[in-house]
């Protein structure tokens, strides 16, 4: 049996507010998990369990188990600048409101391809959601506060410029 760590514990008293609100009450969150109510009960006092009853708690308070690279990829997966007509194509993707992993993944990394798509999903025009579902298939992770702060400080994309550049590409004052 696959046991978690008393990582377990934190995910838990995370995922806590969620179920209560969702649920009313542990024992209901466990019923809707499919546990005993022991069980949560068990785990709150022991914060160690078998990695399914984890992701089944997870699953019925609405959220998803994930890992997530905890350091941004080496540098190899970013330009090493930014050439105008690289930024023109980029800028025509944004403006073509596409977001197919495959056609982004072909004009890039796929770590520089998804905070791409954190980037336009913090601009206004932009589908928030999309963006930041396509941004997650191409580099599950770089949508966490994290590593996007870790890919705006190191690519060659400067926000202030590019933001208001695609706005205007796809037809925004």
């Amino acid at each position: 049996m696959l046991k978690s760590t008393p990582l377990a514990g934190r995910l838990v008293a995370q995922m806590s507010a969620a179920a209560r609100t969702r649920f009313g009450s542990d024992a209901e969150w466990a019923r809707a998990a499919g546990l005993p109510k022991e069980t949560l009960s068990r785990l709150r006092k022991k914060p160690s369990c078998d990695l399914r009853t984890l992701e089944a708690l997870a699953r019925s308070a609405g959220y998803v188990l994930a890992a997530v690279p905890s350091a941004a990829p080496p540098a190899i997966h970013l330009p090493e600048k930014l050439e105008r007509d690289y930024e023109d194509h980029l800028l025509e993707l944004a403006a073509s409101g596409s977001v197919d992993p495959e056609a982004w993944r072909a004009h890039g990394p796929a770590y520089f391809m998804g905070g791409l798509a954190v980037l336009l999903a913090s601009a206004r025009g932009f589908d928030r959601e999309r963006y930041l579902r396509l941004a997650e298939r191409l580099h599950p992770g770089i949508s966490t506060p994290e590593a996007f702060a870790g890919w705006l400080e190191r690519s060659p994309v400067r926000a202030a410029r590019f933001l208001p550049m695609a706005r205007r590409r796809k037809g925004f004052p």
